[in-house]
């Protein structure tokens, strides 16, 4: 596992999300400005921990696949029922 590249790659998505901008909320009584929510990734030699969820092994295929995503430049695609309007 190239942990340099992943958390490079992690990086370039931080910035397509605009990390650490405000992003405006609608209220029913106008509008807010509010932080986007993080998503905490933890990388460990032998797996991955991400939303505080249970160790998943590099192993594992969903591990897999949700390394693939970030390699090729994408969000997860395991995030996708989580956040339908995209993060």
């Amino acid at each position: 596992i190239d942990f340099d590249l992943i958390l490079e790659k992690v990086k370039d998505l931080n910035a397509l999300a605009e990390e650490g901008i405000s992003q405006i909320e609608h209220t029913p009584l106008g509008a807010q400005l509010r932080q986007p929510e993080p998503l905490p990734l933890t990388l460990y030699q032998n797996g991955i921990v991400m939303f505080n969820r249970p160790f998943r092994p590099y192993e594992d295929p969903s591990t897999q696949q949700c390394l693939q995503d970030i390699m090729d430049g994408y969000f997860p695609s395991e995030l996708q029922m989580r956040y339908p309007d995209g993060i």
